[in-house]
């Protein structure tokens, strides 16, 4: 197989793998990174995989998510705090300098989609401290405007970016992910900005398909399947200076009732038939 230097495995990609399952292929396949996701890490044991991924000499590029920051309610905002520094801890624990967040969508009863940002950066003014404190860097990620309602009221990188802006660097940065930004034209000058200020802080693929499923949360397609040319984003993020891994991370049932190997030896391909190495 091709230079896999650069390629991560999100561990949703593959998620019908237990961790030591995914650890073992990675090893065998050669893949030198995983981006892991906080469920399936707290139900193994976050120093038990921080052991087992270390153990492997695997690269831990991101944990997911943290995030989930627009709550109105004081109780619900505490809670979301709190549950915002545990990721930070358990990142910091699992060797990862980055923790992507999902902003979260709006509030029952509420239609403001400002306000809800706004209380994305309140929140922010207290996490990014902390998380500086732990060595981790967080990374907001615009998803399509089709999640704005229910999941994230962060939709486009500049959107993403005006909330970073007011945190330096080193503290509050972007996800760059081609599954949901590659519809906006005005998505390339955001890379341009961000990689100029040193914000670029992972970079996802996943391509398009359409139809999309029913359940559109899982309707990412294999990489090279779909509309989006991953080559041309690629070469956005490293006209702006990125040079750090790239994570293929997709939710699809279809994908997810496969063997989990084969589906990971796969992705590894595609990964290298359409990126530049």
């Amino acid at each position: 197989m091709s230079d896999l230097t650069r390629f991560s495995i999100n561990q949703m990609t593959v998620r019908q793998l237990t961790l030591p399952e995914l650890v073992a292929a990675c090893r065998d396949l050669g893949v030198p990174a995983v981006g892991l996701w906080r469920a399936p890490v707290q139900e193994y044991g976050v120093e038990a995989a921080a052991k087992l991924v270390r153990d492997a000499g695997l690269a831990v590029t991101t944990l997911c998510r943290g995030g989930f920051l627009t709550a109105v309610d004081p109780e619900e905002r505490a809670a979301a705090l709190a549950d915002n520094r545990r990721a930070v801890d358990e990142a910091a624990a699992l060797g990862t300098d980055t923790l992507v967040l999902v902003s979260g969508g709006l509030p029952p009863g509420t239609k403001d989609l400002r306000a809800a940002r706004e209380r994305i950066a309140d929140a922010l003014t207290e996490l990014a401290p902390y998380a500086e404190d732990h060595g981790v860097k967080l990374a907001i990620e615009p998803l399509h405007p089709m999640f704005a309602s229910d999941r994230c009221v962060v939709s486009t990188l500049t959107q993403a970016l005006d909330l970073a802006e007011r945190f330096p660097a080193h503290q509050v940065g972007v996800t760059v992910d081609t599954y949901h930004i590659w519809w906006d034209d005005t998505a390339p000058e955001a890379i341009a900005r961000a990689g100029a200020q040193h914000r670029i802080h992972t970079f996802q693929l996943a391509d398009w398909i359409t139809p999309l499923p029913e359940g559109v949360l899982n309707g990412r397609g294999q990489i090279g399947d779909g509309a989006i040319d991953m080559r041309e984003w690629q070469g956005y993020v490293e006209a702006a200076g990125y040079t750090g891994s790239i994570e293929v991370e997709l939710f699809n049932e279809e994908l997810w009732a496969r063997d989990g190997r084969e589906l990971l030896a796969e992705t590894a391909r595609r990964w290298a038939e359409n990126v530049e190495v």
